[in-house]
């Protein structure tokens, strides 16, 4: 696409206005000038139709991020022409906004490599690109444009923050029951269907004789407990939204270490907008949670009796605590964990067999984590 610029519009229009007035009042010279500024502004419209002598191929690594994280674009620029050198501009279109992209002065058959970061402030999804080269021509009066690349997506998920990890002993003993199971890791606490592979010495025969089908015990083991976190994604919990991309990476910091360190887990919103069970690849859940957004609605807090293990209620300061400390309270261990902003330091309290946590930062608030909580 070609078209003059500001500066070449000015050019052409001035050229007729005078081109104009020195034929009418019969002035040569301010005829002769409004001529020249015309044919100015031709020539400069003339020098970019000709396609620029570059090869040009752009790409963007990685395509998936951490918030803040580094997401690098790639411009490589070589020149095939023989004389002049080529000035060109670049602009790569990041989230629908225009990001500029600094080209140095191209010399005759030389190459160069561009590396240009991409934004990554917003958790989602990215669109990245088109990109665009813009070759300015004579005198900066006109310019033309080549789209380069397609569009891609870079999904940008929430930032891991060290844990130090999760109380331990704290599994129950049956499904619904409320005791603890402090040691060892023979107490039933659940029976399940066999599949080709279990160990034939977990099978639970008194059950299996009586159904006709073959069953495998599920033991307690105190050094593995469940976790379940239950973001609040509700609007009216998160005044700022700034305190709720701090509550998703609360959430995201303490799923991703209990499932590194071989716990079941689960993620759960409080609208209902997500339920994701986690044993072993944290992938699809940080996904999920980059997408996760603020809902509206009175949601539901529910979290399932046999993820009751160490229950993680992750809100904020506009929520109401009554319902959030009933829900957590139902489990061996639970911990309600507040961002707020507006508080100058963390803090903790223990309301009955709860510990609500509150800090200005998720980092405030898993540092009293790895404090009180963390054994």
């Amino acid at each position: 696409m070609i078209r003059l610029t500001w500066r070449g519009t000015g050019a052409l229009v001035l050229g007729v206005a005078l081109t104009g007035l020195g034929l009418w009042w019969r002035y040569p010279g301010v005829a002769g000038l409004g001529l020249a500024l015309v044919g100015l502004a031709v020539a400069g419209v003339v020098s970019v139709v000709v396609p620029a002598p570059v090869r040009a191929y752009r790409s963007v690594r990685p395509r998936t991020v951490h918030r803040l994280g580094t997401c690098t674009g790639t411009l490589e620029l070589t020149s095939t022409a023989r004389r002049p050198p080529v000035r060109l501009d670049a602009v790569e279109s990041v989230g629908g906004e225009p990001v500029p992209v600094a080209v140095p002065l191209l010399a005759a058959r030389a190459g160069t490599t561009v590396e240009y970061p991409i934004p990554t402030a917003r958790r989602g999804v990215l669109r990245v690109g088109p990109l665009e080269l813009r070759r300015h021509g004579l005198a900066g009066l006109a310019a033309s444009r080549a789209v380069l690349g397609d569009a891609v997506d870079v999904r940008v998920v929430p930032r891991v923050l060290p844990v130090r990890g999760l109380p331990s002993g704290v599994r129950r003993g049956q499904v619904g029951a409320d005791e603890r199971v402090e040691r060892g890791g023979t107490d039933l606490v659940g029976l399940r269907e066999y599949v080709p592979g279990d160990d034939l010495r977990r099978l639970h025969w008194a059950t299996s004789a009586r159904t006709g089908t073959l069953m495998i015990r599920e033991d307690a083991d105190p050094a593995r407990p469940h976790l379940a976190v239950l973001l609040d994604d509700r609007v009216t919990s998160h005044p700022d939204a700034d305190g709720f991309e701090d509550a998703v990476e609360l959430a995201a910091s303490l799923l991703t270490t209990a499932v590194g360190a071989g716990h079941p887990a689960r993620l759960l919103a409080a609208s209902g907008a997500v339920d994701v069970e986690v044993d072993g690849d944290t992938d699809h859940v940080l996904a999920a949670l980059a997408d996760v957004g603020l809902a509206g609605g009175a949601g539901a807090l529910s979290v399932p009796v046999r993820d009751l293990d160490v229950v993680a209620v992750v809100s904020g300061p506009g929520a109401e605590q009554a319902p959030l400390l009933l829900e957590a309270g139902r489990a061996s261990v639970g911990v309600v964990m507040v961002v707020d902003r507006s508080v100058d330091a963390p803090s903790f309290a223990a309301v009955g067999t709860v510990l609500v946590l509150t800090g200005p930062r998720a980092e405030d608030v898993l540092s009293l984590w790895d404090t009180v909580v963390a054994r």
